[in-house]
C-alpha cells in the first residue's frame, strides 16, 4: 500500500499540486445505471444509459490511469448486477489508483467478498432510509473481516438527522467508517435536502465525538458556505460519457471511449466548463464537488485523509500490495 502511494505520488501528484483546478483527484465510475431500489432522492434509475461491454469498461479504466486520479469509485446503480464484476474488479485492482467499491445490495453476504476485496481498497456500503436497508448495520461485523477498509455511506434526507448518532455508533462498534452526505435535489425528483444548519451542526458535533469514524471532512461544510465546489472530482456514466463540469448540470460533453481524459482537461471546452462551474449559484450540496478539493489542498490534507487511511495502513498485512 505504501509503495502504491509513492508510485501514485511520483506519477500524478505534480499535476494536482501544480494545477489542481484542472486535474481531478477522484472519479466516480458508474458501471451500470440499473438498480434494485427506487430511492426518492435519486434520478439515475429513471433514465438509464446503455452499458459498456467488459472490454470497453477496461478501456475507460486505462484512460483514467493515464491521468492524475488518486482514487476511482466503482459504483452504480448497483454494480453487483453486472455478471462481469469479478473480471472488472480484478482488472481495476491492477491500476495505479486506489479502488473504492460502492454497493447497496440487500443480500450482501451472498457474494464472495473474500475474493472481491483482494482488488478493493475501500468497500462502501450504502445504508439509509432511502434504500430501506438499515438492517445491513447488523452485517457490518462480518463484513469488517475482509481485506478492504469498510465504510458506510449514508444519505441524509429531511427528517433523518436525529437518527445519525445511532448510525455512527453502530459503525464505531463494528470498526467501520461512515461517510455522511445530504440528499441532493436532482432533476425530476422531489426536494429531500435536509435543513442545512441542523445537518451541518449535528455532523460536526458527531465528528468531534467520533473523529476516526466519520470521514466527512469539516472542509466540506466550509466549501459549501463559501460556494466553493470544484472539478477535482469527476463522474463517468456507464456509457463512458463524462459529466463535466458536474453531474447536476446533466451534461456529458465527451465520451472516454473516444477521448483521452488528460487531453480533454487541457482543452478550451473543459476550461469553459470549469468557468461555468465557478459561476454556478446552485449550492446543490453534492458531496464530491464540495469535499474532494479538501483532499488536494495541502493545508487540509491531513484532516481529510487521516480518518480514511488510518486503518488501511495500520492493518495493511492482508490487503492489496
Amino acid at each position: 500500500m505504501l509503495a502504491k502511494s509513492i508510485k501514485y505520488g511520483l506519477r500524478a501528484l505534480p499535476h494536482i499540486v501544480l494545477n489542481r483546478k484542472v486535474y481531478p483527484y477522484y472519479a466516480s465510475f458508474k458501471l451500470t445505471d440499473r438498480c434494485r431500489f427506487r430511492c426518492p432522492f435519486c434520478n439515475v434509475w429513471k433514465e438509464p444509459a446503455p452499458e459498456m461491454t467488459t472490454e470497453e469498461v477496461k478501456r475507460v479504466l486505462d484512460n483514467l490511469a493515464d491521468c492524475s486520479l488518486f482514487m476511482v469509485s466503482l459504483e452504480g446503480g448497483e454494480p453487483l448486477m453486472r455478471d462481469d464484476i469479478p473480471e472488472i474488479l480484478e482488472y481495476a485492482g491492477r491500476q495505479p489508483y486506489f479502488i473504492l467499491f460502492t454497493t447497496s445490495e440487500r443480500d450482501i453476504l451472498s457474494y464472495p467478498w473474500d475474493e472481491y476485496t483482494k482488488h478493493i481498497d475501500f468497500l462502501h456500503i450504502s445504508i439509509d432510509e432511502g434504500h430501506n436497508n438499515l438492517f445491513l448495520f447488523d452485517k457490518l461485523p462480518e463484513l469488517s473481516q475482509y481485506h478492504s477498509v469498510l465504510t458506510v455511506q449514508t444519505v441524509v434526507a429531511q427528517g433523518q438527522i436525529d437518527a445519525l448518532e445511532v448510525k455512527v455508533k453502530r459503525c464505531k462498534e463494528a470498526g467501520a467508517k461512515i461517510l455522511i452526505m445530504p440528499a441532493v435535489h436532482l432533476e425530476g425528483t422531489k426536494d429531500h435536502f435536509p435543513k442545512w444548519e441542523k445537518f451541518r451542526d449535528e455532523t460536526l458535533r458527531l465528528k468531534r465525538l467520533y473523529p476516526q469514524t466519520i470521514i466527512t471532512p469539516s472542509g466540506y461544510f466550509d466549501n459549501y458556505a463559501k460556494g466553493n465546489c470544484s472539478a477535482s472530482s469527476i463522474i463517468i456514466d456507464c456509457d463512458g460519457g463524462l459529466y463535466y463540469p458536474c453531474r447536476t448540470l446533466n451534461y456529458k460533453p465527451v465520451n472516454l471511449l473516444e477521448v483521452r481524459l488528460k487531453d480533454f482537461l487541457k482543452s478550451p471546452p473543459a476550461e469553459a466548463a470549469r468557468a461555468e462551474m465557478k459561476l454556478c449559484q446552485k449550492r446543490c450540496g453534492w458531496y464530491q464537488y464540495f469535499a474532494i478539493d479538501v483532499f488536494t489542498n495541502p493545508l487540509r490534507l491531513l484532516e481529510g485523509v487521516y480518518p480514511y487511511f488510518h486503518d488501511l495502513f495500520k492493518s495493511n498485512g492482508g490487503r492489496r500490495r
